[in-house]
């Protein structure tokens, strides 16, 4: 999954130490099981071993998302094409991975599958490229619609049902010191059968669901609402259900088009 990723050198910062490893000999035996550590410390309950790739994923993401306090952290994916940075927040259910992996696997590269990472600096969405967690029905839909697309194994009966990652193309890797401007922000609902929909939502509207979908907002109190308004300054803001792929791409395209580079 990380095949194109740079290995720093051993003088290199590293920002977290992070390990798998079984909790006990037993375990290793009978129903072996998997434990994270931070920094030697176990945040999770363990899970059976089967799940050892997932609970790395969910692992990095806690690291993350509760101690990268240099940046303004939302619960987003976030692609880019032409310079034109799309930020997908949206809870797990909302269609934002299937979206976001149809999008990098149609021309759009990929900063982010779950955390937006706002410099508190630049004001720039600074890449974290990563694997792309896909649930349930998601990985079949990806699997047809782009088979040169590589997955990990199935993982069943996870806490969030079945789950696959799929890897990141080589390009997006290789720009992952390359930040975006963000110019548009869409809340992307999958809904079975339904028509594709989209509305224009004010930014104090957008602003208070960002809000929502913030790890960090109120911990950095004045400088997050001044971090917040500044992100949303140059975008356009939009509520879009879909349920065709299709459609989809070709209303997202249109929007970047429209509303790109400000």
């Amino acid at each position: 999954m990380y095949q194109a990723s740079h290995l720093p050198d051993e003088n290199s910062f590293i920002d977290f130490h992070v390990a798998l490893k079984t909790p006990n000999l037993t375990r290793k035996l009978i129903k072996p099981q998997v434990q994270f550590y931070f920094d030697g410390i176990p945040p999770f309950k363990p899970l059976p071993y089967v799940q050892a790739y997932p609970m790395l994923e969910w692992g990095l993401n806690l690291c993350i998302s509760s101690n990268a306090h240099q940046f303004l952290i939302i619960h987003a994916a976030v692609v880019e094409k032409n310079d034109t940075a799309l930020i997908l927040p949206g809870p797990s259910g909302s269609g934002k991975s299937t979206l976001c992996a149809t999008l990098i696997n149609s021309g759009w590269r990929l900063l982010s599958d779950e955390l937006t990472l706002i410099s508190r600096t630049s004001g720039l969405v600074q890449p974290l490229v990563r694997p792309v967690s896909l649930k349930n029905q998601s990985i079949n839909i990806i699997q047809e619609r782009f088979p040169e697309a590589l997955l990990t194994p199935v993982t069943k009966d996870t806490a969030k049902g079945t789950i696959a990652h799929m890897r990141p193309l080589a390009g997006s890797v290789q720009r992952s010191d390359t930040p975006a401007k963000a110019r548009l922000i869409i809340f992307p609902q999958y809904i079975a059968n339904s028509p594709t929909d989209v509305s224009e939502l004010s930014r104090a509207m957008t602003f208070m669901r960002l809000i929502d979908n913030s790890f960090n907002y109120s911990l950095l109190g004045e400088e997050g609402f001044r971090l917040m308004s500044s992100a949303l300054s140059p975008c356009r803001c939009f509520e879009f259900r879909y349920s065709n792929l299709d459609d989809a791409l070709n209303v997202i395209d249109n929007l970047a088009g429209q509303y790109g580079n400000g």
